[in-house]
């Protein structure tokens, strides 16, 4: 069916510049950053090679010499083969070369600006020309048009989601804004691969047209994911040329225009093909190509740029790491040797060494802070309890006796005599309970169970104000109907709904109305209500704020924008008004330097409060705006604000017995790089939280509890460090974590989670380090450093935005930060550099892209998450990578470019019958993805040609570790585990991978990982020996943690110290009508935030 190209429209309006665009252009350009400066330590990498991974090309117009592109650099070839003479060189990362029509000049992709553009050099090497400017979108894929005036190429979009969608637009080399040739149909379908007509009439491009429009992991390329289009530039008329089962990318018409080559997939295949483009016969002509990347999320293309010669003949492709000369008409193919001397420069990897508490620490992550009226006392959770300080040196004090709850969401009467909160137990879900603060007596507000939030007073503090919510995954959706905004009197009485949805109410200042949230995301709004329900009305739009909260006057508006603190005045007009940070119709002032967490106003109205960290911070208003009586002549500047260190310590926990196992086999992962240490009928000896002694003599103390451990084998801990634990959410903490207790009974001691809810997972992590939890030891990023769309992306425009994000997090708890798709290299740059300054580590995530993924590797990022998107990886990555120490971890479960492990495992094992999955997680979750499966040949599976990608880069010395990526928690470890040794791993390398490996990415190789005296206990205690059988990692019997061992054949009930019983979860106590998301964790929603709208994996 065809359709009318944006092109005609645009040249039919005069050149009109649409709002949207108009609206990037004025975006605020970065501050000047030099990608091919040094940043921190540099090395240089210099070898020669003859091989290449994912190699653009194309062929010159007299037929007589190939570009190339290798490893971040352009390269000029003889047709024949030979010596490749580089053409452009330095850090910068080019790629996609294509010879003008004259032959003078290749046109090409460079990020040497900050982000990717369309660039033009000599052939020389000479005058390199920046001809697009993009400081936002991203611009790939440059293609010629005959007349050599303009270049057309991709445009990139992220929108709300993390790789986002791409345009056609086309560029004078002389420069300008572009014309846009197509427009992209949401975020979620790409299109590119420009290739124009030899008489400049039409534009060729591939297209996803599979059904659409959401995220996707595992797309099916033995159906239809793209077709290739016909962009007719004199009507504008798009046609579809190939759409066909297979897809088809990578459109090249021929210099005779008679023929178009393309790439699809045939089964197992990757396939050059031919279409007559009179006929429209297509001729399959060689099956000889690399694995193509339909499945990803292919922004550079699908497949690499290839060409033809000019008469032609035969075409110039890439394949199996090599040239290729391929017959148009037989399809015969004929290497073509080359050989390139590579010369990059390699950033010093961010490798920072941590030391676990001991003792005593410090809590960091501070949540739900109110501040009393008379400014003199503030009230805190931590620790899963909540404190009270006096102002401003005062020691933290517990407010209540309780036992066996944790409290939440403080909120002082008007008088300050009373003080509202929430109690939360797993039995008895959320209490709205009312405290005096004189006597210590209490009351209860709310008489059924249920999840009520946000308790507040009327002005007058005859009526409180409260939400409620449903539950999760976590804790059930028990009495989790009838949500909604609710009033009750302080007297007593029924609480009566007053709207049906909403969160975070709060009264006005007469008290005659309540203000508070609805919607979600990118469309948020803050409604106000009658008391009685009566003349709902919109007040502020919301896009990018998160929390606002009016003034106890009426007068003023404070909200918190992608993580900072504003204020404004409120003006009254009527109607509804757009809040944000970048408001002009009224005065808006940045509150904080760094985050405004807990934002809420003194009891006057004439100052903020809000926490970073574990910092207590206030501003006066009159130091905000110069109108405000008594304001200083010059107002201070937001880092001027003096915080108030809260102070709150707890015990690390340290149990106090003496254990022994005997008898065992015990695989150390002692210095593993160079030996394999494994002990026959031996002891390990624990003191506390300490291995003392390991080795066949080994002495026990009177008194030890002693472990017979014949015939069983013991192994450290095992480190998961791409973790999701079901850290995504707010609100209350299970105080039995079924996921935590799952990855336990898995071995699973460490994890490290890559993308979680900030205060979520640095609550859990500190309550387990106090003992209070039980669980693996859990280190997160908390929330990542997101470059797409959204209210929690996090924005990246110079070295000082890098730094304020990173003090945010460290603030809160995190030694590392994800990197999160962020588009431009300047940001991963600036990101490194504020890591380099703060000592933090950088684990980043490429997003299924290999031009994203290796510059990262130059710029020294910790790891790279995900797998690379290509495999095999020729000895031109290989090389380059073993001269550094960055890290991978390719989470083979749910690998990029291909089919994902977990659905190998799913399909061959009957997942549903495991008993620590039976015990530890959801039935009907686990029975909903487990049961009823997809199965594919073995070819089909990605993961493993991945897995042998991994296997060559830890042969070369790049270290490689395991990360289940919440899949399915606790198993999907052992899943990557398993999937490393079909990659050929041995089933002791696979091991290391997930002990010593994984522990030492997080900079704590010298305390976990290995079992020797003086390291930390964590170990695993295996039925079988994982050495003769890799599918013994997962019969555990006993697992320790810090010294705290767990029996899993009774429940994971605690083997003496506390003698914690075995838990009992939700589902144990009760059944609801609610289903949960079967992958991570499952969660609600799915960790990823790759998109707005509902995605699939």
């Amino acid at each position: 069916m065809p359709r009318q190209s944006i092109l005609c429209l645009a040249l039919c309006a005069t050149f009109l510049v649409s709002p949207a665009i108009a609206a990037e252009k004025n975006a605020s350009s970065p501050a000047a950053w030099d990608v091919s400066a040094p940043h921190g330590k540099t090395r240089k990498a210099s070898f020669r090679t003859d091989e290449g991974t994912w190699m653009d090309l194309d062929v010159s117009p007299d037929g007589k010499r190939i570009a190339f592109s290798l490893l971040g650099d352009l390269y000029l070839l003889p047709v024949e083969g030979g010596e490749a003479r580089r053409v452009t060189s330095g850090p910068a990362w080019e790629v996609q070369p294509r010879f003008s029509p004259d032959g003078k000049e290749l046109a090409f992709t460079s990020d040497r600006g900050g982000g990717n553009n369309l660039w033009r050099i000599g052939v020389d090497g000479k005058n390199p020309v920046q001809v697009t400017k993009e400081r936002f979108r991203l611009l790939n894929n440059p293609a010629w048009t005959p007349d050599g005036q303009y270049l057309i190429g991709r445009k990139h979009f992220t929108g709300q989601r993390s790789l986002g969608a791409g345009e056609l637009w086309m560029y004078h080399v002389g420069g300008g804004d572009g014309l846009q040739l197509t427009k992209q149909k949401n975020d979620q379908q790409d299109l590119g691969e420009p290739a124009v007509s030899p008489d400049g009439r039409y534009v060729y491009f591939s297209e996803d047209v599979s059904p659409g429009p959401y995220f996707e992991y595992n797309k099916n390329p033995h159906g239809t994911i793209y077709a290739i289009q016909r962009l007719d530039r004199q009507t504008g008329q798009i046609d579809t040329l190939v759409d066909t089962s297979g897809g088809a990318v990578r459109p090249q018409p021929s210099p005779d225009g008679k023929s178009l080559a393309f790439v699809k997939r045939v089964r197992e295949k990757t396939v050059l093909h031919l279409l007559d483009l009179t006929s429209g016969d297509v001729t399959p002509l060689w099956d000889g190509l690399s694995h193509d990347q339909q499945e990803g999320w292919a922004i550079f293309g699908p497949y690499a740029n290839y060409g033809w010669l000019p008469d032609s003949s035969a075409l110039v492709v890439w394949a199996q790491g090599k040239l290729w000369r391929v017959d148009a008409q037989s399809g015969a193919p004929t290497q073509i040797p080359f050989s390139a001397q590579v010369e990059q420069t390699l950033a010093e990897p961010l490798r920072i060494e941590q030391t676990l508490d001991a003792g005593s620490f410090t809590a960091k992550m501070i949540r739900d802070v109110a501040t009393s009226p008379d400014g003199k006392t503030v009230v805190f959770h931590a620790l899963g309890h909540l404190y009270t300080r006096v102002l401003p040196n005062g020691a933290p004090q517990r407010l209540t006796a309780n036992q066996g709850v944790y409290e939440y969401q403080p909120g002082f009467s008007p008088d300050g005599r009373k003080l509202l909160y929430t109690v939360w137990s797993d039995a008895d879900l959320v209490t709205i309970r009312e405290r005096d603060l004189a006597s210590g007596s209490e009351r209860a507000i709310t008489t059924k169970p249920g999840f009520y939030y946000g308790p507040k007073y009327s002005p007058d503090g005859q009526r409180i104000v409260f939400s409620r919510s449903s539950g999760s995954g976590m804790t059930g959706a028990l009495w989790s109907d009838e949500r909604g905004i609710y009033v009750v009197s302080t007297r007593g009485g029924t609480p009566r709904r007053i709207a049906r949805s909403g969160s975070s109410p709060q009264f006005s200042a007469d008290g005659a109305r309540v203000f508070y949230f609805s919607g979600g995301g990118l469309s948020k709004k803050l409604m106000s209500v009658g008391l009685d329900g009566e003349e709902p009305r919109e007040v502020f739009d919301l896009k990018y704020p998160n929390l606002v909260s009016i003034s106890p006057d009426g007068k003023w508006v404070a909200f918190t924008e992608l993580f900072n603190a504003y204020v404004a005045p409120l003006p009254q007009t009527g109607g509804s008004i757009a809040l944000s940070r970048d408001s002009k119709a009224i005065p808006v002032t940045q509150v904080s330097r760094d985050a405004g967490s807990y934002l809420h106003w003194a009891a006057d109205s004439k100052s903020l409060h809000w926490v970073v960290g574990d910092e207590y911070f206030s501003r006066d208003l009159k130091d905000l705006f110069a109108f405000l009586p008594g304001a200083p002549k010059e107002l201070p500047r937001p880092e001027s604000a003096k915080g108030v260190k809260l102070g709150l310590t707890a015990q690390v926990d340290v149990p106090r017995e003496v254990v022994a196992f005997t008898n065992a086999r015990i695989i150390t992962m002692r210095d593993a790089e160079r030996m394999q240490e494994v002990i026959e009928s031996g002891t390990v000896l624990v003191e506390g939280d300490t291995i003392r002694a390991v080795g066949a003599n080994v002495a026990i103390p009177a008194g030890a509890r002693v472990i017979d451990a014949s015939g069983k084998t013991i192994v450290p801990g095992y480190a998961d460090v791409h973790a999701h634990v079901s850290h995504f959410g707010g609100g209350v903490i299970p105080q039995e974590n079924w996921a935590y207790y799952a990855n336990l009974a898995f071995g699973i001691t460490t994890t490290h989670d890559p993308s979680a809810t900030t205060e979520y997972v640095f609550s859990q992590a500190e309550l387990v380090k106090a003992g209070a939890m039980v669980g693996p030891r859990i280190f997160s990023t908390g929330t990542i450093l997101y470059g797409a769309d959204g209210d929690f992306k996090a924005t990246v425009d110079s070295i000082d935005d890098a730094r304020s994000h990173l003090r945010r997090m460290k603030a809160q708890g995190a030694f590392s930060v994800k990197s999160y798709n962020q588009p431009r290299r300047e940001q991963h740059q600036q990101i490194n550099q504020a890591a380099r300054e703060l000592g933090m580590m950088v684990v980043e995530e490429g997003g299924s892209t290999l031009n994203h993924n290796l510059p990262m590797i130059l710029d020294g990022v910790t790891s790279i998450e995900h797998n690379l998107p290509v495999a095999p990886l020729y000895r031109d990555v290989v090389e380059l990578w073993k001269h550094t120490d960055v890290r991978n971890t390719p989470t083979l479960v749910v690998t990029f470019g291909g089919l994902s492990g977990e659905y190998w495992w799913y399909a061959r094992d009957n997942v549903w019958e495991d008993g620590k999955l039976a015990r530890f997680f959801p039935r009907e979750t686990l029975d909903a993805r487990s049961i009823r499966r997809e199965i594919g040949p073995d070819w089909d599976y990605y993961h493993i040609e991945v897995a042998k990608a991994a296997k060559s880069l830890r042969d070369a010395g790049v270290k490689i570790q395991v990360g289940g990526h919440g899949q399915l928690q606790g198993q999907s470890v052992h899943w990557e585990i398993w999937s490393l040794t079909q990659g050929g791993f041995s089933n002791w390398e696979a091991l290391r991978a997930a002990t010593i490996d994984g522990v030492d990415l997080i900079g704590l190789g010298k305390q976990l990982g290995s079992l020797e005296p003086g390291k930390k206990a964590d170990l695993v205690v295996l039925d079988s020996n994982p050495l003769e059988n890799i599918r013994a990692t997962a019969d555990t019997r006993f697992v320790m943690v810090n010294g705290r061992l767990f029996d899993v054949d009774a429940g994971m009930a605690e083997v003496g110290n506390r003698e914690a019983k075995a838990p009992t979860f939700y589902w144990q106590r009760h059944r609801d009508g609610r289903s949960f998301g079967a992958e991570y964790g499952p969660t609600v929603p799915c960790h990823c935030p790759k998109s707005g709208a509902g995605h699939a994996h």
